[in-house]
């Protein structure tokens, strides 16, 4: 690319780009909020590096942006980092030679303290879903609880100290009214009479039914003095006092807010469901959805904090199981048999659901299905006494309980374990309600599912106080007893909207610029800044509802579009559009693969369209695999209905796609080719983004797969390349990060995700980066230190493996969506100050009151909203060797997430995390059929080399992309 030199001409308006020659200085702008200084000494220049460049080799570079010789601010601070020769980190030198590994220590390392507050954008006041809570003034103790029996269950457990609370509280508890965590753990205010007791309690199981002796059960209860909570700490913390959260305190604050509402509701993780809340919908399939309230305290700026947030969930609907049966096979079940397919699919739905029996009158026991009878009821016989007498099922419940079992062809339920195993009849069973179904919901269901969730933020606000109300805090006996009171009222919130960024396009089209209005666009007058081009294509055709003469007329005016959007592309195919089957995928890959190849004398096709059925199965995953790790193809898949329908829409988005995959670039921020993004234009900066994606619930052995893209273009840091790797079930750290391998003649070889990525930016641009900026998408805040040592030892490491004193400043920034905060316009009626949906406009910013008491992090909306309420990313600066200010990181990740490729809006999530979600997402299909089934976990999917490595280490890897692929955005 050769950008242009000359400034961009105002528009008309007044309103054009500000000029590419304008001066602007790389420093940071002074904040007034400026750390103390002995953090900000600190924090100068962890990483150890030398502050002079001299021992950079730097080849002369062709780009507009040059290189600054000045020092970097990034080096020194032995007290906090160091960085041993091979790149480990040593953390207050407790870490010194650390190996790759799971670090042995994380309370020596402290994140990135706050560097002040923004100022950039336009200020407002927006609402959270955030509730003042003040600071009990009571000691809290700790209690250490021992049941004998051991009880697995928490509903037990919590019925045990529920009996004992309301015999004792008088007495032996001395008028407290404890809160219980349902395991091991018993809070109070104030002290108990004792340090130590045991308790006997009796429980009676009431579903024994009203008439005839019920079953009671004997517990003892051993309640122990543990500890007391350090409130004083937890002020210190919220003032900005103190560093480290003291998380016993806030367990328990958490705790005693639950205690009420898990008494009324069925709790699951941190939400609270029922029936009640709203009435449920159903989703199909004997499934229903449950509306509910997520509840959490939290430390902010404001002091404590109740973030209180709407939450729907699938249950399995409590109907008789016969009907359950029926609604889950969408057939009659009372007069037809069962195949075994409909076997398999109730054994498989039923397996771990309650259920209780309905033909002892009042007696409603209650048992967990294990199994299904391979034979129908009427053949069913078992043994009732020492001499193997044999009984029928059906003669039994006669016998028995004068039970008359109507349809005796349905198999029965399995219920107990393998040794002993039951017989239920299916009509004398129900399903017991409140029971989350955790499996894979289908489509339909997401849907329906979607629509009950699905609230504009004005009718979600509502709710939400509603919610408030309703628990009544201030009524909350618990509540009260540990002297904690909650605000009705939504917190207020400085906000600022940062602006939009002006974007180039190409000199040849109408319009050379554009300022994103309410953060969208469109390509119209438009030309892709770099349009490929596509001489050699073809396209196979799966569908059979999709004539020749239509494909052929899909194909020419996505081709067109392609022309008017800035491509060069090759009007006709380098074979005729070639129709196959669905289940012949692989044979049709390849017969059009050699068949082109055939055709142009060796030469090897450069993109192929592939026209899919609408419900497609499998067919999507097996042609990407086939085509990315096994032919070297970029593929483009179109469904029938968008071949039909033809929008112009549509074929602009597809170009969009088909360019970046092609190597294209369709538009950069014009401050990039303007070198005016501070802490980015100044030398050569890499941006990483990474992610790790799990299997669904339910697979319990498939592996997780993790994926990391880079920059490959500097001063634009728009284009990203891409690496995969399998890895162990459920492992959130990147094991692929950085390798090493003994090779029999090379010795020690280094390898790895981050070390490959280095190495083709620097065949990519002629230089080598010399600031890392990574992106960490899906870590949850306990995870937050054991994913910063292990991944930045591995970053460390990836860069001294390159070159002895190599070690570029890192900035580590964790971003997160699966959060409960949701921001709201201060007046919903001020059309000024919401989008088209209702939702807060694209670049609110948020980092006062409701973030972090002294870290550095903030929530941005930088997407403009479609249907529902925005939610709002959360972005926590982890670590900063490059001294970011809060506007500098604020402002490039805004800007960035107007650089998605695959659509002209700006996107929720800065691009390259959201890259590195969709390369992780397409892997899974990289894994073979019966690798899928059998869960086997696996290693890199980049090279060979550390796919190598990763199968000497006892890991399946994943089949390596074709090194054609792996240099583009495959995955968009």
């Amino acid at each position: 690319m050769n950008p242009v030199q000359r400034a961009p001409k105002t528009a008309q308006n007044g309103k054009g780009p500000p000029a590419a020659h304008e001066p602007q200085s790389t420093k940071q702008p002074h904040n007034q909020t400026s750390p103390p200084s002995k953090n900000r000494g600190r924090r100068r220049g962890r990483g150890g590096r030398k502050s002079d460049q001299g021992d950079v080799c730097m080849r002369p570079s062709s780009r507009p942006c040059t290189v600054a010789h000045k020092p970097v601010n990034s080096a020194a601070a032995a007290d906090l980092v160091a960085v041993t020769s091979n790149g480990s980190i040593q953390n207050g030198h407790k870490l010194s030679g650390m190996e790759m590994g799971f670090p042995t220590s994380s309370k020596s390392l402290n994140f990135a303290p706050r560097p002040g507050f923004g100022h950039v954008g336009t200020k407002c006041i927006v609402k959270a879903n955030h509730f003042f809570a003040e600071l009990p003034d009571k000691d809290l103790n700790q209690y250490d609880v021992t049941i004998t029996p051991e009880v697995a269950s928490k509903t037990v457990n919590r019925a045990i100290m529920a009996e004992l609370v309301k015999l004792y509280k008088e007495s032996d508890l001395g008028m407290r009214l404890p809160a219980y965590d349902g395991r091991k753990s018993l809070y109070t205010a104030g002290e108990l009479p004792f340090a130590w007791r045991e308790f006997t309690i009796k429980l009676i199981d009431e579903e024994d039914g009203i008439n005839g002796p019920k079953r009671e059960r004997e517990y003892k209860v051993v309640i122990k003095f543990v500890a007391r909570a350090n409130m004083y700490h937890l002020g210190q913390f919220l003032a900005g006092k103190h560093a480290d959260a003291p998380q016993e305190a806030l367990q328990i604050l958490d705790i005693v807010l639950r205690e009420l509402s898990t008494k009324r509701y069925c709790p699951i993780g941190r939400s609270f469901f029922s029936p009640d809340i709203r009435a449920p919908q159903r989703l199909g399939e004997g499934l229903e959805s449950w509306c509910g309230f997520y509840q959490s305290i939290r430390p902010t700026q404001m002091g404590l904090s109740l973030n209180i947030d709407m939450a729907s969930a699938a249950f399995i609907e409590p109907l008789p199981v016969i009907e359950y049966v029926a609604q889950l096979l969408g057939k009659d079940v009372l007069s037809r048999p069962l195949s075994d397919s409909d076997r398999v699919k109730i054994k498989k739905a039923l397996r771990g659901v309650k259920v209780e029996v309905t033909h002892r009158g009042n007696v409603r026991r209650k048992y967990r299905v294990s199994g299904l009878t391979s034979q129908p009821t009427r053949e069913l016989v078992f043994p009732v006494d020492d001499n193997s007498t044999m009984k029928s099922v059906v003669e039994y419940f006669q016998e028995m309980y004068g039970f008359t079992i109507q349809h005796t062809h349905l198999p029965c339920l399995q219920v107990g374990n393998q040794r002993k195993a039951n017989y239920l009849p299916m009509e004398a069973c129900k399903i017991v309600e409140g029971q989350r179904y955790t499996k894979r919901l289908n489509e339909k269901q997401i849907t329906a599912l979607l629509k009950v969730t699905c609230q504009r933020p004005r009718d979600r606000e509502n709710d939400i106080l509603q919610t408030v109300q309703h628990n009544a805090y201030d009524q909350d006996p618990y509540a009260k007893e540990f002297g904690i009171k909650i605000s009705e009222k939504l917190a207020s919130v400085e906000a600022r909207i940062l602006p939009a960024p002006w974007l180039k396009y190409h000199e040849t089209g109408k319009e050379k610029d554009c300022l994103p209005q309410v953060g969208q666009w469109n390509m119209m007058n438009k030309k892709m800044i770099n349009g490929m081009t596509v001489n050699r294509w073809a396209c196979i055709n799966f569908s059979r509802s999709v004539q020749e003469s239509v494909a052929r007329g899909f194909c020419n005016e996505l081709a067109q579009m392609c022309q008017v959007s800035g491509m060069e592309f090759n009007p006709e195919p380098v074979i005729p559009i070639y129709s196959a089957r669905p289940e012949q995928v692989e044979k049709a890959l390849k017969h059009v693969y050699n068949a082109s190849m055939n055709k142009t004398k060796g030469k090897e096709l450069e993109l192929l369209l592939a026209i899919l059925p609408d419900n497609n199965g499998s067919l999507y995953g097996d042609l990407k695999r086939i085509c990315e790790t096994d032919l070297g193809l970029i593929s483009q898949c179109c469904l029938t209905k968008h071949v039909f329908k033809i929008s112009k829409q549509y074929l602009a988005n597809v170009s969009l796609k088909i360019n970046v995959k092609m190597g294209g670039r369709n538009t950069v921020l014009l401050d990039a080719i303007s070198c005016r993004i501070p802490l980015v234009s100044d030398i050569p900066t890499i941006i990483f983004g990474a992610d790790v994606t799990h299997p669904e619930n339910g697979e319990d052995s498939s592996p997780s797969i993790a994926a990391v893209v880079a920059s490959q273009d500097w001063p634009e840091v728009t284009k990203y390349a891409g690496l995969v790797c399998a890895q162990a079930h459920r492992q959130e750290l990147i094991q692929d990060l950085y390798k090493t391998w003994q090779d029999p003649v090379r010795g020690t070889v280094s390898g790895g995700m981050i070390r490959d990525l280095l190495v083709s930016f620097r065949k990519a641009t002629g230089q080598k980066p010399l600031r890392i900026i990574f992106y960490r998408d899906g870590v949850s805040e306990g995870q937050f230190y054991q994913v910063l040592l292990y991944e930045l030892d591995a970053i460390r490491k990836a860069c001294a493996s390159l070159e002895p004193n190599y070690q570029p400043p890192v900035t580590f920034i964790v971003v997160q969506k699966r959060h409960h905060t949701r921001l709201f316009a201060n007046n919903h009626r001020d059309r000024s100050s919401t989008d088209k949906s209702g939702n807060i406009l694209p670049g609110t910013v948020v980092d006062s009151k409701i973030c972090h008491p002294t870290e550095f992090d903030f929530y941005l909306c930088s997407h403009a909203g479609i249907q529902g309420t925005s939610r709002p990313a959360h972005y926590h600066v982890l670590w900063d060797e490059n001294n970011f200010t809060a506007d500098g990181i604020q402002s490039l990740t805004n800007n960035l997430c107007y650089t998605y490729a695959r659509c002209t809006r700006s996107v929720s999530v800065v691009p390259p995390a959201y890259y590195a979600h969709l390369a992780a997402f397409r892997a899974r299909f990289y894994m073979e059929p019966e690798m899928q089934e059998n869960g086997s976990t696996g290693g890199s999917a980049g090279n060979n080399k550390s796919t190598r490595a990763a199968g000497e280490s006892g890991v399946r890897p994943l089949p390596a992309l074709k090194e054609n692929v792996k240099r583009v955005m495959f995955y968009c």
